[in-house]
């Protein structure tokens, strides 16, 4: 009985999650808009930011409760699935086209990223205030690349921007969409941890695994869907460039928060995770290197090595 009420407490968690973040996410770049940042700039912050709240929040929860290996095992286990099983279900429905930045200059940021992690989270077993600061620097470089490579490709004009906004959504709404979107965030992260918790300690599994496979599951779920949905509309072109763009908010941005705000414990256990997440990124790179593009038998390679993680984190 209890596992069942655990089980509807995570789900709830998870719901809660996705829609705080959709609610949030809406209300700050409306808010935005009526302020006239532009469109690019509003993509670029906001909207990325908003869809690792979920991680973000799990995580830093996480952390403020003692569960570190819940925050790590988030992280490392959204980045894995993200790449084997997300774009690999994805490339399946249908293949993916990479774009040539991808490819050149972001998978070697993530790449890079992970490695940095393993190496501030192994040099004394904590990713510490002063990491967090490292890595969230390292955000704010990204931010400018990202700013940058989208003012090269940007075709918008500041008048059609303007006259994309909506204003028929009055500002009162706005902030309540923000402020009731803030609190589910935070609640629904609070309820998660709290679930998963629980259902490691009545099964013995540890909270690496609760966090490496269900909570990595639960806060992946809006990329999934997004993903597979653009697939079968035949729109995914961009799925891959934005799984990898997740991945570096996941490391740079949700453990920076989290580590940030209370040091968190990185277990030698976690070694193994991370270095799955860095060869998860260099096969990615090396199935889209030569076409550039993600084949269905690439997906299909992808899939069959997460079944593989997968086991030998059940063994």
């Amino acid at each position: 009985m209890n596992v069942a009420v655990q089980l509807l407490f995570l789900v709830i968690g998870f719901v809660m999650l996705v829609k705080g973040a959709d609610w949030f996410v809406e209300g700050a770049s409306k808010v935005a808009e009526k302020f006239g940042i532009p469109q690019l700039v509003i993509g670029l912050t906001i909207v990325a930011i908003g869809t690792s709240l979920p991680e973000a929040a799990v995580s830093t929860s996480a952390a403020l409760k003692g569960s570190a290996e819940i925050t790590i095992g988030n992280v490392v286990g959204s980045n894995i699935m993200n790449i084997l099983l997300i774009l690999g279900i994805t490339s399946v429905i249908s293949p993916l086209a990479v774009q040539k930045s991808t490819i050149k200059y972001e998978l070697p940021m993530v790449i890079g990223a992970t490695v940095l992690l393993a190496a501030l989270g192994l040099f004394d077993g904590t990713v510490g205030r002063i990491d967090g600061v490292i890595l969230l620097a390292g955000m704010v470089l990204y931010l400018l690349y990202l700013l940058r490579m989208a003012r090269k490709g940007q075709a918008v004009t500041e008048e059609q921007e303007k006259e994309q906004a909506d204003k028929s959504d009055s500002m009162f709404k706005l902030i309540l969409l923000i402020l009731i979107g803030g609190v589910m965030i935070v609640w629904g992260s609070d309820i998660t941890v709290d679930a998963a918790t629980e259902l490691a300690r009545i099964f013995g599994m540890s909270e690496r695994l609760i966090g490496l496979t269900i909570v990595a599951f639960g806060t992946s779920l809006p990329e999934l869907v997004t993903s597979a949905t653009a697939a079968i509309k035949g729109k995914a072109d961009i799925a891959v460039g934005n799984i990898v763009g997740s991945n570096l908010f996941n490391i740079l941005f949700v453990v920076g928060i989290a580590a940030t705000i209370t040091p968190v414990i990185y277990q030698a256990a976690f070694l193994v995770d991370t270095i799955v997440c860095v060869a998860t990124a260099v096969l990615l790179w090396v199935c889209v290197l030569r076409k550039q593009k993600l084949e269905r038998h690439g997906g299909a390679i992808l899939l069959a090595c997460y079944a593989g993680y997968f086991f030998y984190l059940m063994r």
